[in-house]
């Protein structure tokens, strides 16, 4: 059932830190902010050079407070600093936090503590608590488990990350899940698309082009189907790994159309034109909007975000860099487009119903009032 965010509030103040702002992360924190009527503070720092994150400080309607990050060592090793936590947990005097459930964050567990010696509640926002390998693994495992304990409850991107924290020992009832939304409810109804192709069928990437993205897969899968279900191949998008991603294109599927940065109405009309929308790689916010605009979906696994995104009732989840998982799952799309069309209903279902950034709110709204002693 679809909540109302405007039924659901949090009646005190909120301050939630993040290493970064990423810029699409912006209206999700504006909305959270429109339903704390104590007011929103968000606490953020710079990115490293070498990280293609594009960030932003300006906010609509929450307050931002800027952080001085000390990024410190690389890899494995990285810790982040961040100067400043508990100055401005002192000025916002908040009545909760939502901090990222991030050991590498050093002053996390001080501003943790600051809350806990005021009698404030503070919320974890993570991906889930996958095994931990490599390096300095039983340190790691040890600091993460010091954090995570430490906390009110948690709330997980995603079903697999929340059964992660149940496996790791806390508390079921101390873990909620807001879905990992990019795209508001959909307002508008699905393009209307006829029960066939019209012509060949037309296959979508929409995205940032970085190596992640593995289009390379993409031009080698459809290149290797049959004649008859030779698609149309639309790429949208620009980054540093364009020409890169062309190269292999014109080696394998050499008419794949590389279309830029499309925003806008201009994008709308593509993902209108498109009957079936593919992500190889990792990554990808687009999914959910192409889900919104009645499109089923190949997606590559990943964090387990797109496991809630991508089911049978309407795409597919592949391996990553799998490509003969691709190619086969791209000849059975594409063999029967009433099932494609039938799937991309379900995609707009649950992008309507349970997937956007109202139904996130109202998840983090009701996971602040179940942990806070504030009216």
């Amino acid at each position: 059932m679809t909540s109302s965010i405007d039924s659901l509030t949090f009646h005190g103040r909120l301050a939630i830190q993040q290493r970064v702002l990423p810029a699409y992360r912006a209206p999700f924190f504006d909305a959270l902010a429109t339903v704390c009527k104590g007011g929103m503070s968000l606490f953020a720092g710079e990115v490293r050079l070498q990280e293609a994150i594009k960030t932003t400080t300006e906010l609509q309607i929450a307050h931002f407070a800027p952080a001085h990050n000390r990024h410190i060592l690389g890899g494995p090793f990285y810790i982040c600093r961040q100067d400043g936590f508990i100055e401005w947990l002192e000025d916002q005097q908040p009545d909760a936090l939502i901090v990222e459930a991030n050991p590498r964050y050093i002053n996390t567990p001080k501003g943790i503590s600051w809350m806990q010696q005021h009698g404030r509640p503070v919320l974890g926002w993570g991906l889930g608590a996958p095994p931990i390998t490599g390096r300095l693994r039983g340190i790691r495992d040890r600091a993460r488990k010091r954090l995570l304990f430490s906390l009110d409850g948690i709330i997980s991107y995603s079903q697999r990350g929340a059964k992660e924290y149940r496996t790791l020992g806390l508390p079921p009832d101390r873990i909620f899940v807001a879905y990992n939304a990019a795209s508001p409810r959909p307002t508008k109804p699905p393009p209307k698309r006829p029960p066939d192709f019209q012509g060949p069928p037309t296959v979508l990437f929409v995205g940032r082009l970085q190596a992640r993205k593995q289009l390379g897969n993409l031009f080698k899968a459809c290149t290797a189907q049959p004649p008859e279900r030779k698609p149309r191949v639309l790429i949208i998008g620009d980054g540093p790994d364009r020409k890169m991603f062309e190269r292999q294109a014109q080696d394998h599927f050499p008419q794949a159309e590389f279309l830029g940065a499309k925003h806008g109405a201009e994008l709308e009309e593509f993902f209108a034109l498109a009957d079936l929308f593919v992500l190889p790689g990792t990554g990808g916010l687009a999914v959910q909007q192409a889900m919104s605009h009645g499109l089923p979906v190949i997606v590559a696994q990943g964090d387990g975000t797109q496991e809630d995104l991508a089911r049978p009732e309407n795409g597919w989840l592949i391996p990553p860099n799998d490509l003969e998982a691709l190619t086969n799952t791209l000849g059975e799309a594409l063999s029967d487009s009433v099932r494609l069309r039938r799937m991309g209903a379900e995609s707009y279902r649950i992008t309507a119903e349970e997937i956007n950034l109202d139904e996130m709110v109202a998840a983090f709204v009701k996971s602040l009032n179940q942990v806070s002693k504030s009216p």
